[in-house]
């Protein structure tokens, strides 16, 4: 069953918070209180701290299960919040964003700036015919038009659907097409690895003939300039950023929306191999998001320097990066490159130049540190960091502990934080100040947020026990469906347990004798690779589309430094192999599937192979084939078709 996971990890190391850092610290045991006592009054005033044009009466409708509303005859706009009430304030000069270019060209945006930069794009995206309620794609390298553009599509009251600009044509049409929007945002390209990363052309193949005909619902398609690589042009469709932007009016009025106004879609891989448009709407969002980004990091805006390492297209993006921290008032830190570019020194580089005092960011990264060696952020001064952050899948209390020894000095609290695209906001941390850490566990959730660990009945587990995490209660910053697709978002996350209420977040969980919880990871066939979300089923789809393979199964794999790896096993077609060779086969497939889906996707290893493990019923027994590509003993085959393919299986990988 799947709520019975195996637990084999034994941790007892313990670090109480300092003194020090607990007197400054934003949040206090009392906030636990005040939530457990009144959970609805504990959110309306972490609302309050928001600016609401007209205030909210109604604090949480839950009388249609699983469909909320908070706050919803509350009125306010998001952009506003991030932006213009700082500037109204007085702290127009204050830096928002500290942007570093992957080649170390850099910019200085304050909020006075930034404000002027989103009230001239709002009026642009309005003269191009952007309405309350369109929706608009962002294909965008992390640079600040990126999060001057969500802030733009929020202001009007549009719907911003963001696609990680590593994803190919193919999975930026998907989206686009699902969430009809009206306008696409790019760029020329970014730079990523030393190179530039053409996006535009990635624009033009997506809106082109995929074998469908032409994308019908794109009108406009406004183009950053960046790297300056040719591009193709439509005329009356395409336009240039630098020519409509700056021309534009600074005169821009933020108009207040309904609090359960559609803010943003976000996609993430779903085991249909469809796609999910994870809805978000704006007032519970917004008011989750401030909340959590001023206690679990424990901002304090006039003197922090915050920086989350995550890219704009994901969740963490999001909420963290463009919401949270311009909400509260943050200088943050904005990195276009990877870690190890122009050399893996770059982050650590980064963090003495602007002084960082917050980092947040991913295990896959601490993992890819740990394995260069500590001589590398041991070059660079990292005294200013007081407090460390980890997302995105379970850190290994191995890589917390170098985490807080090496980077953090022993100084700095590190706070392991648990939540999904679907939540919208951290559910489950530390509390720095407040909590004594163990390395490796999320530990608890956080004030106004109630989860329980049960078994497949629904049944809690008790302490010292593994099962399925569900959350027991409505939180703020939900998500309110799936777009277009009531019936699946009842069906992915409420039908398990439908009896109780619960929603069920696909992870597996164990609570430790004191009630902290311990993630173990998927309980379903998503994998989590450098903490993104990816199916098995997409990527069998992409792998099934070449002409030479006939069927295939991807698994996760444990991987030390992504977490888990994509592992491919494929049967080829005859026909193909009676006219070609399957020499460089395997390497070709890898390719191929970064072509299809995007580079994160593509498989550590491709295993050549005559069969699948089915049962009778035809379902392939992935379960089998996750212990060959990760070494182990391959378990009970009796549910097999044929009992004997698994040993033909682990003959042809030895081959391999």
């Amino acid at each position: 069953m799947s709520s019975q996971i195996d637990h084999l990890l034994s941790e007892t190391r313990r670090f109480a918070p300092s003194a020090d850092f607990a007197a400054q610290a934003n949040a206090h045991a009392d906030l636990y209180d005040a939530a457990r006592s009144d959970r609805e009054a504990f959110w309306a005033e972490q609302a309050r701290t928001l600016h609401w044009e007209k205030p909210f009466t109604k604090t949480l409708d839950w009388s249609n299960p699983p469909f909320a509303t908070w706050f919803e005859d509350g009125e306010l706009n998001v952009a506003y919040n991030c932006l213009d009430r700082h500037v109204e304030a007085g702290l127009g000069d204050r830096v928002a964003l500290l942007w570093e270019g992957e080649p170390g060209d850099e910019r200085r945006v304050t909020y006075a700036e930034l404000t002027d930069e989103v009230k001239r794009l709002a009026n642009v995206l309005t003269d191009l015919g952007v309405e309350a309620g369109d929706r608009v794609a962002i294909y965008l390298p992390m640079i600040p038009e990126a999060v001057a553009s969500m802030l733009a599509v929020a202001r009007i009251g549009a719907i911003h659907s963001v696609v990680f600009g590593g994803f190919s044509a193919d999975s930026l049409r998907s989206r686009i097409d699902d969430a009809g929007a009206k306008l696409v945002i790019t760029s020329d390209g970014g730079y990523r690895k030393g190179k530039v990363s053409p996006l535009k052309p990635a624009v033009d193949q997506a809106l082109a003939d995929r074998g469908h005909g032409p994308q019908e619902t794109v009108e406009h398609v406004l183009v950053v300039k960046r790297t300056e690589n040719e591009v193709s042009w439509a005329e009356g469709r395409d336009v240039w950023w630098h020519e409509v932007v700056p021309a534009a009016s600074a005169d821009h009025v933020a108009q207040p929306f309904p609090a359960e106004n559609p803010l943003f879609i976000l996609y993430t891989s779903g085991t249909t191999g469809k796609p999910k448009g994870i809805l978000h709407t704006s007032g519970g969002y917004l008011t989750q998001a401030a909340f959590t980004n001023r206690v679990v990091h424990d901002l304090h805006p006039e003197t922090d320097v915050y920086w989350c390492t995550a890219d704009i297209g994901w969740v963490t993006g999001h909420t963290y990066v463009t919401y949270g921290p311009l909400a509260n008032g943050a200088t943050q830190v904005i990195y276009e490159g990877t870690p190890d570019t122009p050399h893996p020194g770059r982050w650590w580089e980064i963090i003495a130049k602007y002084g960082v005092t917050i980092l947040y960011t991913a295990p896959t990264a601490i993992r890819s540190f740990m394995k260069l060696g500590r001589s590398i952020p041991e070059q660079h001064d990292l005294s200013s960091l007081r407090l460390l952050g980890s997302v995105g899948e379970p850190i290994n209390p191995e890589a917390w502990m170098w985490y807080r020894h090496v980077i953090g000095g022993d100084r700095a609290p590190i706070i392991d934080t648990w939540w999904q695209t679907e939540t919208g906001a951290i559910m489950v941390s530390a509390l720095p100040g407040v909590t004594e850490t163990k390395p490796g566990s999320a530990q608890v959730p956080l004030p106004g947020v109630s989860l329980d660990v049960v078994d497949d009945q629904g049944q809690e587990v008790g302490n010292g026990s593994g099962g399925l995490l569900v959350l027991t209660e409505p939180w703020p910053s939900m998500l309110r469906g799936i777009w277009g697709d009531p019936e699946r978002f009842k069906e992915t996350y409420w039908d398990k347990f439908a009896q109780q209420g619960y929603y069920f977040a696909g992870d597996g969980a164990r609570l430790d004798e004191d009630g902290d919880v311990w993630f173990l990871g998927r309980v379903d066939d998503v994998m989590n690779v450098s903490g993104h979300r990816l199916s098995t089923t997409e990527i069998e789809s992409a792998l099934v589309g070449n002409e030479a393979v006939a069927e295939a199964a991807v698994v996760g794999a444990s991987d030390e430094t992504t977490g888990q790896a994509v592992v491919a096993f494929c049967v080829i077609k005859e026909s193909y192999m009676k006219a070609n060779s399957l020499d460089g086969l395997v390497d070709k497939l890898r390719a191929w599937v970064g072509d299809q889906i995007g580079p994160i996707a593509r498989p550590r290893d491709v295993y050549i192979v005559t069969e699948l493990p089915k049962t009778r019923s035809g379902k392939i027994m992935r379960r089998l084939l996750r212990d060959v590509a990760e070494g182990r003993e391959v378990g009970d085959t009796t549910t097999l078709a044929d009992t004997m393919v698994m040993s033909t299986i682990k003959g042809q990988v030895t081959k391999n």
